[in-house]
Order: C-alpha cells, then sequence, then structure tokens
C-alpha cells in the first residue's frame, strides 16, 4: 500500500519578544501564525474499520494539534525564561494575562522544533510526523521536516 501524506492547517494568535536581538523584534509583539501540520502513513484497508480509506482522521489531528499547541500558544505571549524578561513576564501574570515561559528564544525556528517534539509525541504508532510549516508573516516562515532531523 502506498504511503500518504496529509496536512492540516492551524491559526493562532501569539506575542513574544526576542531577547539580546538587535532589530524591532527585541520589543514584544505578536504574529498571525499559520502551521501547517503534515503526517504520513497508510490508509487505512479494513473495510470494518469506521477510518477505512484514512492515514489519520482529521479530526483527530486537530485534537493533538489543539490540545498540544493552538490551545496553549493562543493569545499568548511567549518568553525565554532565562532572560531580563522574566521580569515583564512576571508583570504580565500578575495582571492575569497568559504568558509562556520556554527555555529557547522564541524564534519561529525554535517554535516549530518545539511543536515537532510535542506533535510527535500524541501520534499513533503507525503514523510519523513528516513536516511542519510555521508561517510568522505573509512571506516569512520557517519548516521542520523529519527526514532532515534523523
Amino acid at each position: 500500500m502506498s504511503k500518504i501524506r496529509i496536512t492540516k492547517q492551524f491559526s493562532f494568535e501569539t506575542g513574544h519578544a526576542l531577547y539580546g536581538y538587535d532589530g524591532k523584534c527585541k520589543n514584544v509583539h505578536g504574529h498571525s501564525y499559520k502551521l501547517s501540520v503534515t503526517v504520513i502513513g497508510t490508509p487505512i484497508t479494513d473495510s470494518t474499520n469506521v477510518k477505512f480509506g484514512m492515514v489519520i482522521d482529521f479530526s483527530d489531528l486537530k485534537k493533538i494539534v489543539r490540545e498540544e499547541i493552538v490551545d496553549v500558544f493562543d493569545h499568548a505571549t511567549v518568553f525565554n525564561q532565562n532572560t531580563p524578561h522574566i521580569e515583564l513576564a512576571n508583570e504580565l501574570k500578575s495582571r492575569d494575562h497568559h504568558v509562556i515561559l520556554v527555555d529557547y528564544q522564541p524564534t519561529s525556528e525554535n517554535m516549530v522544533i518545539d511543536f515537532a517534539a510535542k506533535i510527535k509525541s500524541r501520534l499513533p504508532e503507525n503514523i510519523a510526523l513528516h513536516s511542519l510549516r510555521l508561517q510568522e508573516t505573509e512571506t516569512s516562515f520557517a519548516e521542520w521536516f523529519q527526514s532532515d532531523n534523523q
């Protein structure tokens, strides 16, 4: 049976700041992120299975990505936990803002690595994460491919 790739797209709004950066992104700002998640597998051949013909039910993939990424990062502000932004983060938290502290510089590149690990941990054994594309602006995105990370 052929291997098939399927892709589901998501969008969410997230703010961040890049500590130590030499441009405008050192300031707190936000993006309307678009995340494309592509998995690869073999369609189910058992005609008695309600998922017959599917690699994975799009709704099952949606549940995983929503729980691990979208519902967590949407309308949050992300800071590196090891930078002076921690003071701002604590102030925002004290005012009931949704703040996420990560152990990396919150660039699209690092976020897509984080997202890949989170999604991979939730996929069924017979389904592999093929790639992620995290679009930060209309013209800028970061991509992660399993084939580049073996």
